[in-house]
């Protein structure tokens, strides 16, 4: 099963630990095929080079379009060595892994020759004759005599090797220190134990990234320090060779040299919102005296013009390039490729820091396209957010379920007995954006026999289908999420899933998670609720425009109904009259929600959300501010309702290890800008809690101007802090609340086939209602610690994938707007309204 060598090569390869940990970009090349990794270097990258070079590695293996495996030859009775008294760790990881080619070798019956690659002139002598058929040879060797036409792998090997001895002699000369400024590790952790030093996380400020930048405690400070603001690094000079994302430790300075932070313009993002003091007042500020741990990466970089670089230096081959990101410092590599590479977008990577330069030494990695080319731009944007979409592998396809036009997927018998069976009891649609394949909810309303509603949502149930701990599971617990871009989208689970088989389609038999709940048929209030493992079958696939026109009475919309075309006018219009009720009973019971969702003082805020539209090849044709319809906000309450009872029900049965999601309350200091520019309108805004700050935005109206709500509650929605997951068990109760939402419990379970933490709850809610898992309820369930990491790491791919998604509009808009005139083209002229002045620029909120 799974991934297989070909035997369409003349040889296989098996590189050593050291090869692997410092060559891995020239093993990438899709030229080279046949290569073997043991697991004895793959355990030397995974604890000598941390999980982001590991999990490069990982994501290399797993790649269906690269030819090579993993081998575990430390769990094989055969290749297994122990570790001799007194041997070196390096010695036997190199003689365990010639011990492995060996019996691969004669595994294979000596038809195939095997080359190992090393850097250690020990073993080349020791090994190298020992075996016939077994090769044992320099890496410098293997590239000159079997790819001697690969000039890029042979340009990379000699970059990284000088750069390697860079680092070497730099080390020797700083007595093993890589700066001599660093304090040693031993004193950095006993520091920030006593609380001497304080650890956090180096976040340069955007806008001004030559002289702020603040170190975040993010829950890193020691116990001793009572810091409650980010730490202020004023000057490269004090942030001694960490760059934006390193893990640094942090020495602060006397009070009398605090500096206050300049307000300059700063994006609304969590990462990069103004710290605590925004008003120039002396806030913590210190140096950096050692980094815990790099964010070296892959870094997307512009080549200097032909006179720039020559200007740089006499050796034109040493050349400055200047990365996408600029709170990333310009990073000094060797090159002969630089004129060839001016309008291209290019990857390097960081290697060392001399303590005598004011820049990175970093290598060149590969190409990803010329400047301005959309595809060049698409692949800058997943680098520069650590996005890996690699093809689904072979073995993750052997676990999916087999469904096409002339077989379609049909309900196992044996599962029909499992379920309650709701294909004929209740209608039920599902209403999304046009053109969405990825179903993931739909919805009912029914009257009940005692006259009491029915309120339903259903759920595709994709955790039927992929497996715990499954390949499939694997791989989407590594995405986490699928990340939609302007014009396209890369899935978390492979098409054959999310499009067809789990996607809760009309006309089509389909496993689902339902919460129902019996309400009050005139209060509407929740009187029971249940959850069950259903079968659905949807009857209309609606589009938001076509469900608002049904709300709005609109019969225009009828005819946009596929499901409703080629009936007989008399059933045609009796299932109208079912469809419409339905439609309008929800937007009821979503209006009843939502008011006693504002009792509490759940916010109502205002963000513009571009969507692009592309004509037949792809070209923009239009930019398109979303609109707001009320048949949005009904399906979001149906959703959020759905999301609050599931919190409850999973929290209450694993109170220290269920996923949930929190909204903490924004830092009051960041509502000062909000509360200026209501006062210079005559409005007051009451931030002290969401119920107040949502009653003084519905004050703040202006008949006369109605941009001025819209621009406040947008810079009320850029104050707010961003929703995180979390395990229960990793913070007090207290800490549960959702801000914005105005509910003690929430979390994600209505989206599992485009969201991870969906799939864990809904791991959770079986667990916690559902008898048939019996023994295996543990199989289910995370432990904190365990789910307290898995939350980290899914909040941190959310991120990535909304700034993605933000670079890609922005990146469209860029595009569409590169080829018009501003003085003859009248969509390039927009109102605006100023609403902030700040050291280096003014803030503009367009309403357009």
């Amino acid at each position: 099963d799974g991934k297989l060598l070909s035997d369409d090569v003349t040889h296989y390869v098996v590189p050593d630990c050291k090869v692997v940990q410092d060559y891995l970009e020239i093993l990438e090349f899709l030229e080279l095929k046949g290569i073997i990794f043991m697991q004895t270097a793959c355990q030397a990258v995974q604890h000598q080079k941390g999980r982001r070079q590991y999990n490069k590695l990982r994501n290399l293996v797993k790649d269906a379009r690269h030819d090579c495996i993993v081998f575990a030859n430390e769990f094989h009775q055969h290749s297994y060595l122990p570790r001799e008294k007194g041997e070196s760790m390096e010695k036997w990881q190199t003689r365990s892994i010639y011990n492995a080619a060996v019996w691969y070798y004669n595994h294979c019956l000596g038809q195939m020759p095997v080359v190992m690659v090393t850097e250690d002139e020990d073993a080349i002598r020791q090994y190298g004759n020992e075996t016939e058929g077994v090769f044992v040879i320099s890496f410098k060797n293997y590239l000159d005599n079997f790819w001697p036409d690969l000039k890029s792998a042979h340009e990379l090997f000699d970059s990284i090797l000088q750069a390697r001895h860079e680092r070497e002699s730099e080390s020797q000369e700083n007595n093993g220190k890589e700066y001599p400024e660093h304090l040693p590790v031993e004193i950095l952790e006993a520091g920030i134990k006593s609380g001497r030093y304080i650890q956090g996380t180096l976040n340069v400020n955007k806008h001004r990234a030559q002289l702020e930048a603040f170190v975040r405690l993010q829950g890193f400070g020691s116990k001793e320090t009572e810091l409650q603001s980010d730490i202020l690094i004023y000057g490269t000079r004090a942030r001694n060779r960490a760059i934006h994302g390193d893990v640094v430790a942090v020495e602060l300075l006397p009070l009398h040299e605090w500096k206050g932070r300049t307000v300059a313009l700063c994006e609304n993002e969590t990462e990069d919102k103004a710290p605590a003091d925004t008003t120039g007042d002396p806030m913590p500020t210190g140096k950096v005296v050692g980094i815990i741990q790099k964010n070296w990466r892959d870094y997307v970089v512009t080549f200097p013009s032909k006179e720039e670089s020559q200007s740089q230096s006499r050796n034109a081959q040493k050349i400055l390039v200047t990365p996408w990101d600029y709170r990333i410092p310009k990073i000094r590599i060797s090159t002969q490729q630089a004129e060839a590479l001016q309008e291209y977008r290019v990857v390097v990577r960081i290697d060392s820091w001399e303590s005598t330069s004011v820049y990175p030494n970093g290598h060149f990695v590969r190409v990803l396209g010329r400047i301005g080319d959309l595809e060049g731009e698409i692949a800058a944007i997943l680098v520069e957010n650590s996005i890996c979409v690699a093809p689904f592998s072979e073995i993750q396809m052997s676990e999916m379920p087999v469904s096409s036009s002339k077989n379609p997927w049909k309900v196992d018998p044996e599962e029909e007995k499992k379920r309650l069976d709701m294909r004929d009891t209740h209608l039920i649609f599902s209403i999304d954006p046009k053109g969405c394949e990825d179903v993931d909810d739909a919805l009912s309303v029914r009257t009940l026999p005692n006259g009491n509603l029915e309120l339903g949502v259903h759920i595709a149930d994709v955790t039927h289908f992929v497996a715990a701990n499954s390949y499939t599971d694997v791989e989407a617990r590594a995405r986490a999420t699928t990340y939609y871009l302007a014009d396209r989208r890369y899935d978390m689970l492979p098409s054959v899933l999310s499009a067809d088989v789990c996607s809760l389609l009309s006309g089509v038999d389909r496993y689902a998670v339902s919460v129902l709940w019996e309400l009050e048929k005139e209060s509407y209030e929740i009187l029971q609720v249940c959850y069950k493992k259903t079968i659905i079958r949807s009857a209309y696939k609606l589009v938001y425009e076509v469900a608002q026109g049904l709300l709005d009475g609109d019969a225009s919309v009828v005819g946009e109904i596929l499901e409703l075309k080629n009936l007989d006018e008399r059933t045609r219009q009796k299932q109208l009259d079912e469809l419409v009720w339905a439609v309008s009973k929800l937007a009821d019971i979503a209006r009843h929600v939502r008011a006693k969702r504002d009792s509490c003082g759940a916010l109502e805020l205002e963000g513009v959300e571009i969507r692009v539209q592309l004509d037949d090849k792809n070209n923009i044709h239009d930019l398109i501010p979303k609109q707001p319809l009320e048949v949005h906000e009904t399906v979001a309450e149906c959703m959020i309702l759905a999301n609050h009872w599931v919190a409850k029900k999973i929290s209450e049965n694993f109170p220290h290890q269920a996923l949930l999601r929190q909204h903490p309350p924004p830092r009051q200091e960041f509502f000062t800008e909000l509360q200026e520019c209501a006062s210079a309108k005559g409005f007051s805004i009451d931030t002290w809690s969401n119920k107040a700050l949502a009653e003084s935005l519905d004050k703040a109206n202006d008949p006369l101007d109605p941009i001025v709500n819209k621009l406040l509650r947008s810079m009320a929605t850029h104050a707010m802090s961003n929703a995180l997951y979390f395990s229960t068990g990793s913070c007090p109760e207290e800490e549960f609340h959702h801000y914005g939402l105005a509910l003690e419990r929430y979390t994600h379970f209505t989206s599992p086939i485009r969201r991870y933490a969906d799939i864990v709850v809904h791991r959770l809610l079986t667990a916690a209602t559902l008898n048939e898992t019996k023994g295996d309820v543990m199989d289910y369930v995370f432990s904190n610690k365990e789910l307290q990491e898995l939350c980290r790491h899914i909040n941190n791919r959310n991120r990535a994938a909304q700034r993605a998604q933000k670079q890609s509009t922005e990146l469209f808009q860029c595009m569409y707007f590169k080829d018009k005139t501003p003085e003859t083209d009248e969509r390039c002229v927009a109102d605006g309204v100023i609403y902030s002045i700040r050291t280096n620029g003014v803030l503009v909120f367009v309403p357009r």
